[in-house]
């Protein structure tokens, strides 16, 4: 084979896949849409008064829709994927806290129980398609897969958030506290990023699970009250000021679709 026919068979081995490659703009907008969807659950159960598990019914109703959509799409679409991602989000602070305060298992009980079942997920994903990279999202299992770790993740990183934050049943270090102690975990990742041999796959989802409670805890801060160490602010008009910060970055940052490995044949 000539020179030319290798790099044909090179090229045809990787294609545009339909999510974003991991820059530093994915990290900004999933901190953004983790932020977002903490303070639009709340919105929804809290303020609302519809209770977790109505929350729950209505935004896994609105991620069901998108997320059909974006396994059907044929490329990356930025607003469609952050629309699924977001919506996970909100899925996910509704989804930890019924478990955690419905459930009454408390929010070590619901860490463990989400812990387990992300867990599960990426370990089903690697025993059946040998891989969990978002390098590898070339078959429709590999979609499944990567979208129910992502809803598992963002549920577990609301309860974790949650459970180390909450000055009255958790751990109690308060929201600032918390984001901090998960911003300085995000720092030890890119630390090993930098300056290790850590597998890129092993850090892509470690990132991925200490965004969530990082903006799980920023959330909180913004909409609890002020007697238990939030600033109180209005959540429909946080999760406004959150989306509209949302859909610039979409907008303004850099963004391209992930390369894709496909199998040789």
């Amino acid at each position: 084979m000539t020179g030319t026919g290798h790099q044909a068979s090179a090229a045809s081995a990787r294609a545009l896949g339909k999510v974003p490659a991991v820059t530093l703009g994915f990290w900004l907008i999933k901190i953004a849409a983790t932020t977002l969807g903490e303070t639009a659950g709340d919105a929804l159960t809290m303020s609302m008064d519809l209770g977790y598990l109505v929350g729950t019914l209505i935004f896994a109703a609105i991620l069901a829709c998108a997320l059909a959509v974006q396994i059907r799409a044929r490329r990356f679409h930025p607003m469609l994927f952050w629309t699924v991602i977001v919506a996970t989000t909100t899925v996910g602070t509704t989804l930890a806290d019924f478990c955690d305060r419905s459930l009454g298992i408390g929010y070590l009980g619901g860490t463990a129980l989400l812990s387990a079942l992300l867990a599960a997920s990426l370990l089903a994903w690697y025993r059946t398609l040998g891989s969990v990279s978002v390098e590898h999202l070339d078959s429709r299992p590999a979609e499944i897969f990567y979208w129910a770790t992502i809803l598992f993740s963002q549920t577990l990183g609301t309860a974790l958030g949650d459970w180390v934050a909450d000055p009255l049943t958790g751990w109690g270090l308060g929201y600032e506290d918390g984001a901090l102690l998960f911003a300085a975990g995000l720092a030890l990742v890119i630390a090993a990023y930098l300056w290790t041999r850590v597998p890129q796959t092993v850090l892509f989802w470690a990132a991925f699970i200490l965004t969530r409670p990082l903006g799980a805890t920023v959330g909180d801060f913004l909409d609890k009250p002020v007697a238990n160490g939030g600033l109180a602010l209005d959540r429909f008009s946080a999760s406004a000021a959150l989306a509209g910060c949302m859909l610039v970055m979409i907008l303004v940052l850099p963004q391209r679709a992930e390369r894709t490995e496909r199998a040789r044949t």
